[in-house]
Parts: C-alpha cells; sequence; structure tokens
C-alpha cells in the first residue's frame, strides 16, 4: 500500500518547515532509518529519517519552500508497479 509522506514536525515547537535538500531521488529505495531530507525548522537542520522502508515513487515539493507540518511532501511505495492512486487522491 502506498504511504503519502507529510511533513514532519521535528520539534515540540515547529509549525512550518523548508526541505533544504532531497538525499533521495524518485526510484529509490529507502530503508527504516534513513534519510530522506534534510529539514530547517524554525530552529535548526535536521534530518528526517523514515519510519517505513520503500520506493519513493513521487516528491511533491521542491526544496526551499515554506510548508506547514501535515504538507503532503512525498509518496512511498512497497514496488514501482504500484498503484499510487489513493495516496496522490489524499
Amino acid at each position: 500500500m502506498a504511504i503519502l509522506l507529510t511533513m514532519p514536525s521535528l520539534s515540540p515547537t515547529m509549525e512550518t518547515g523548508v526541505i533544504t535538500r532531497w538525499t533521495k531521488k524518485v526510484g529509490d529505495f529507502i530503508d527504516v532509518g534513513e534519510v530522506l531530507a534534510e529539514i530547517e525548522t524554525d530552529k535548526a537542520v535536521m534530518e528526517y529519517e523514515m519510519p517505513d522502508a520503500g520506493y519513493v515513487r513521487e516528491l511533491l515539493v521542491e526544496t526551499g519552500q515554506e510548508l506547514k507540518v501535515g504538507t503532503p511532501i512525498a509518496i512511498l511505495a512497497a514496488s514501482m508497479d504500484e498503484d499510487i492512486s489513493s495516496a496522490k487522491a489524499q
């Protein structure tokens, strides 16, 4: 099942964040604990580590955009052939 990843809350006071760098690209496999992106918070640049494993199917935002916590940022799937339309619809 495809997973819609959203901007995480990396600190108790974080309301928005900026993806400063994607460390993976579409088609890459990412394992639990690997870093998907570097995110600038109100206090520091932090790494966003994956709670799930899968293939990066789509990166939904460009670097440099300020986004609210909870905004969709990427889609992860179990395979490159998996239908991701349900995750995109969210």
